[in-house]
């Protein structure tokens, strides 16, 4: 195992080399720059302000000069939009406020997910099921876009229970509402794989084995299916965490979190290389490293796949 964790980290960094690679062509290849405004500056101005950001370099050299700095100085320049502010600066401020919220959602959407797949599979045919099957389809059907507003016009403007925005260091009353609407459609499809797999190990025969010997009924779920059926679970589970931490941009716009969906956003409408190049390289890192995390616990839970 720890062999296959070492090849596999080290087939990260070519991967790495050429997302970035990939993505600085084609940033690069969209017409139009971070200079580009409706009002044409004039020709001198501009001329200045590639020279001072290296954008009057050939393409290539461009590209060695942004890859080197990152390698040897983890250095992804300064933003073309925010003049007083560099990109790592952008990503320590906003990365920090979406992986607080986005952590908690994704503990909210696995352990409430896991539970209404497990009880659905469990009373099959019942009113338990067909209500946690209608709470995971109602869940689905109402994506984030759909569910902030919502919940800012019910618990903020109409019942005052809750703030309507903002993030004051992650208070308890402002983190409530991003985490529902972030976690409600991911809860869904938790809840509807688990249900499927459970419904398909609880026929297998090593769960009759248990049943036929004896055992309790929760120590036959517990012990016998819930471990196995969490294999397809776990994964969705990689990306889905990649999705929650990297910030959505709906839970940003609609709560002003100040997280880093915003940011990627507002980057790629003003043609800021330097912070779009930086927040896609975050989510391919992380992508890799959790996508690794997914294949060792597929090895923790069923031993067969380790060979």
């Amino acid at each position: 195992m720890f062999s296959y964790i070492i090849k596999r980290l080290v087939v990260a960094i070519p991967t790495l080399l050429v997302l970035m690679v990939l993505s600085f062509l084609l940033m690069h290849a969209a017409p139009g720059g971070p200079f580009t405004y409706e009002k044409k500056l004039p020709p001198e101005v501009l001329a200045n302000l590639n020279a001072k950001y290296g954008l009057d370099q050939p393409l290539w050299r461009q590209m060695v000069s942004y890859v080197w700095g990152i390698i040897a100085h983890f250095d992804f320049g300064p933003s073309f939009v925010y003049k007083d502010r560099d990109v790592n600066e952008i990503i320590a401020q906003g990365f920090p406020v979406t992986l607080h919220y986005g952590s908690i959602a994704f503990v909210v959407a696995v352990v409430s997910g896991v539970l209404l797949g497990v009880i659905a599979a469990i009373r099959q045919n019942t009113w338990i099921d067909y209500i946690a099957v209608g709470i995971s389809i109602g869940a689905q059907v109402l994506p984030n876009f759909v569910m902030a507003p919502i919940l800012v016009l019910v618990f903020a403007l109409w019942l005052g229970w809750l703030p309507a925005g903002g993030w004051e260091g992650g208070e308890l009353s402002h983190v409530i509402l991003p985490v529902i609407a972030l976690a409600t459609s991911y809860m869904a499809s938790i809840a509807r794989i688990t249900r499927s797999s459970m419904l398909e190990v609880l026929t297998s025969n090593h769960v009759r084995t248990a049943r036929a010997k004896g055992l309790p009924e929760h120590k036959v779920i517990l012990r016998h299916a819930l471990k196995p059926s969490l294999i397809p679970v776990i994964s969705y589970l990689g990306p889905a965490f990649v999705a929650m931490i990297t910030g959505s941009v709906v839970v940003d716009m609609y709560f002003s979190t100040g997280g880093i969906g915003k940011a990627f956003v507002d980057s790629a409408l003003n043609r800021d290389y330097a912070v779009m190049m930086g927040i896609t390289l975050l989510v391919g890192f992380l992508t890799i490293i959790f996508n690794l995390l997914v294949d060792i616990l597929y090895a923790w839970i069923d031993p067969k796949i380790r060979y």
